[in-house]
């Protein structure tokens, strides 16, 4: 679907820009090309997985794609992830009090439009534009046109998740309001190279309970390996599925995703699994992805309650195996103060937010400036936690 813009004029030639209704519209070589070289969930492979699997793409998913293209002469020059939402889940940052606030207000809240790797809490760019002269034209560019399909689709808001900060910047100054939230990640400066590096790093008391955790997790007899998706048997793949799903059952949480999703994933060359097997029968499992140095941790879950085991596949044994392949930076997922004390440390997180109605606007202005204190207070609160030896 193409629509007009009054667009700028960019190397002498005017941009055309399209709704793409799904990236089975979308070459996959030319999409990626605009992606992060850290950044697996931005890439086609990724987001195509997620609506040929059904688990985005329906009314009933409430995630309908609308995703931007900015063309030159045909050529693929910019691009924005872009979803319809009729709900606020699976977005990991919360604006639930704003869709409360504008219910009671008397305003609608949904549709709303959403940038953003579906169910995939882990920082990147989100707005697909190169870096260079044209980098701040094609931003204006593809916010202008996610404002137009605001206005087409009757959408009360549009709201760019986990972006880098210098994008979080970059809206600002489009008149979108920077929100920042905590995370907890590993970092690494170069000067871990291997498991204990890292353990050598640590405070005496930190490092005894890390080895103490391990020679638990270790104690039960498992096997344990960290293996690209790809190599898993049809056994393993499908317990993966009954991991995720019995993790989601046992929390009272949603099943985002559908099994298609496992079932294809071993298609995507960034996807790993760290498993627990007792023979030959699946026991434990969470899921990774790794791209450019950087790793990130997914959905974990098992069928044997195996104190310890959750930490061994979530962490430890996802760290050893990246430092031994020049890990620079670990995302183990959303929320948790726990993984301060096992080197993971709080991360700022940023998002962007406007919305059409100028009070309901001005409103979360407000919030977003007041809360930013509050994050960075607890920030540095959270940080004297530190394991690390201080220099």
């Amino acid at each position: 679907m193409h629509f007009g813009l009054s667009l700028p004029t960019v190397w002498g030639v005017k941009l055309e820009v399209e709704i793409a209704p799904s990236l089975a519209d979308v070459r996959p070589d030319e999409w990626n090309a605009l992606c992060a070289p850290d950044d697996p969930f931005m890439e086609h492979g990724f987001l195509r997985l997620l609506e040929e699997s059904g688990s985005v793409g329906s009314v009933e998913s409430g995630w309908m794609p609308r995703h931007l293209l900015a063309r030159r002469e045909g050529a693929l020059v910019a691009a924005m992830p872009l979803y319809l939402k009729t709900h606020s889940y699976g977005e990991f940052i919360f604006d639930f009090g704003w869709a409360q606030a504008a219910r009671r207000a008397g305003l609608p809240y949904y549709p709303k439009l959403v940038c953003a790797a579906p169910f995939t809490p882990a920082g990147g760019r989100r707005l697909l534009v190169p870096d260079g002269d044209e980098r701040d034209v094609l931003t204006e560019v593809l916010i202008s046109a996610a404002h137009e399909v605001a206005k087409r689709e009757h959408a009360s808001s549009l709201h760019v998740l986990f972006c880098r900060e210098d994008e979080r910047e970059r809206l600002e100054a489009l008149g979108l309001h920077g929100r920042t939230s905590t995370q907890y990640h590993f970092e690494n400066d170069g000067s871990l190279a291997t498991f204990d590096d890292f353990l050598s790093a640590l405070r005496n008391a930190s490092r005894k309970q890390v080895r103490k955790e391990r020679e638990r997790a270790r104690s039960y007899g498992l096997t344990l390996a960290m293996r690209p998706f790809s190599t898993l048997t049809p056994r393993d793949v499908a317990a993966m599925w009954t991991f995720y799903r019995r993790t989601v059952d046992s929390h009272g949480a949603e099943a985002y995703l559908r099994r298609g999703f496992f079932q294809k994933l071993g298609d995507n060359p960034h996807a790993y699994a760290a498993m627990a097997h007792d023979g030959a029968e699946p026991v434990a499992g969470a899921l990774f992805f790794e791209k450019g140095g950087s790793l990130f941790g997914r959905y974990w879950g098992a069928v044997r309650d195996l104190p310890m085991l959750h930490f061994e596949l979530c962490y430890y044994l996802p760290l050893e195996w990246g430092l031994a392949r020049g890990l620079r930076r670990f995302e183990a997922g959303a929320q948790g103060e726990h993984k301060i004390k096992r080197g993971f440390l709080p991360n700022t997180c940023h998002s962007a937010h406007w919305a059409a109605h100028p009070g309901l606007n001005r409103a979360i202005a407000e919030f977003v400036r007041e809360e930013a204190g509050y994050v960075a207070a607890s920030q540095d609160m959270l940080a004297e936690s530190t394991p690390f030896k201080r220099a």
